[in-house]
């Protein structure tokens, strides 16, 4: 036991309850107040959270090195946000793209460690949209990188692809009216393999891992498990987005991380006009059958993940994912005012929180900030809410500054890629 536990023993042997009851809420207060200003904490360090503590003795250090594949569609932005935050308190690397990739790292070209920022470089941290290349990663990111991903269910992830991309990707531009039903049911009519931007109309998940989304586990069942192997030997962590705080407390005991520092804000959602209030069972089941890469990639890791679940004690992760929900509305309602709430983009008066808008026919809802706000806890609600463009174009200014002469000169990339999704026109914000 540390010596200060041994001395906090000590003293409140002799204590009454009221005095214990005020040492505690004193130790909230300094837990507050010395982590480092911007940081909302919500749990005194000297006290253990209700589930059972990491085994490890002594326990481990905080894992600073951290390389995150950003799915589509799959709550990866708001898990960006939650690691952006973490490298910005401790001080880290975030690897960010060249400007000639805007703020994905040239996808879906195949990533290239050339295709990153030289300010940003070495990096303890990454997180941008990227199509995986084991090697190109190990080249870039040092020993010792924990890898993880997240998943999301096939038929609610194509619904949500079909919505926020049905501008950009020419088979969803062809349907009439803009139907998922009329795509789903004749799929092959509008699909073209391999043209530009077909890897979001077909089996995503498994193109983002850097795998061929052509290929059909019922033609070829080798295939699938052989992407499954390759998932496995890379990634310690594969995330459901379905369960989304299970999912951090697995995160945050993988990485030795306290709750703190995975409270989030959800980014990048859709307003409720903009999405399906519920995908029809025959629609899931013909969505999972176009995709039925992504579908076979989904039911195994998320058998894994139950797995995980179940070997750090059900109950205990439950417990903590409900502490997670709670300490998270208290610091939604310090940032945001008393009824938190997503507003459209032309609701939202703070620029810095305005989300990018895809198209006319989707709205992606926001945070705002109270009038008035300043401070260290002002800046901390902030990048909280803080959307992917915005974040990565701050953290890429901070860290040209803070390299100053180690920073080269930008490489020109050779046969650049098409301008990315991020970079095309936008619509009236809100619209």
């Amino acid at each position: 036991m540390p010596p200060i536990l041994q001395r906090l023993q000590q003293a409140t042997k002799t204590m009454s309850r009221r005095k214990i009851l005020l040492l505690v809420l004193g130790c909230s207060t300094v837990s507050l107040l010395i982590h480092q200003g911007a940081q909302l904490s919500w749990y005194p360090k000297l006290f253990p959270l209700s589930c059972p503590p990491l085994r490890e003795s002594p326990p481990r250090p905080k894992h600073m090195t951290v390389a995150f594949l950003k799915t589509h569609k799959t709550a990866g932005t708001t898990v960006q946000n939650i690691l952006f935050r973490f490298a910005e308190r401790h001080n880290l690397t975030v690897a960010l793209p060249h400007p000639s990739c805007e703020h994905q790292f040239c996808y879906p070209r195949n990533f290239s460690a050339h295709f990153v920022h030289p300010a940003t470089r070495p990096p303890h941290v990454l997180a941008s949209h990227l199509r995986f290349d084991r090697a190109e990663l190990e080249r870039l990111m040092p020993p010792g990188t924990v890898y993880v991903t997240i998943l999301r269910e096939p038929a609610a992830m194509f619904e949500s692809l079909f919505s926020y991309y049905n501008q950009y990707c020419p088979a969803f531009r062809r349907v009439p009216n803009a139907s998922l039903e009329a795509f789903l049911r004749a799929p092959e009519a509008y699909y073209r393999a391999g043209e530009h931007f077909a890897m979001f109309a077909h089996n995503t998940l498994a193109y983002d891992l850097g795998g061929d989304n052509e290929r059909s586990p019922r033609d070829d069942a080798a295939y699938l498990a052989g992407l499954i192997r390759q998932v496995e030997e890379v990634f310690s962590l594969v995330m459901i987005a379905e369960y989304f705080d299970e999912s951090l407390v697995l995160l945050r005991r993988l990485l030795a991380w306290d709750l703190d520092d995975v409270l989030y804000a959800k980014l990048n959602a859709r307003a409720a006009s903009s999405r399906l209030a519920a995908i029809p069972a025959a629609l899931a089941r013909a969505a999972r059958a176009w995709n039925a890469l992504d579908a076979g990639l989904y039911d195994y890791f998320n058998a894994t993940f139950w797995r995980r679940v179940a070997h750090a004690g059900r109950a205990c992760v439950e417990r903590e994912a409900r502490e997670l929900r709670q300490a998270r509305q208290r610091l939604l309602r310090r940032c945001f005012g008393d009824d938190p709430v997503l507003r459209p983009a032309a609701q939202i008066r703070t620029k810095q929180l305005q989300p990018w808008q895809p198209s006319r026919k989707v709205d992606i809802m926001g945070y705002d900030l109270p009038g008035g706000g300043a401070g260290p806890a002002t800046e901390a609600c902030l990048k909280l809410a803080m959307p992917e463009v915005q974040y990565s174009n701050y953290l890429l200014r901070k860290q040209k500054r803070r390299g100053g002469a180690r920073a080269r000169p930008e490489p020109v990339l050779d046969n650049p890629p098409p301008r990315p999704i991020r970079a095309l026109p936008r619509g009236p914000q809100g619209s």
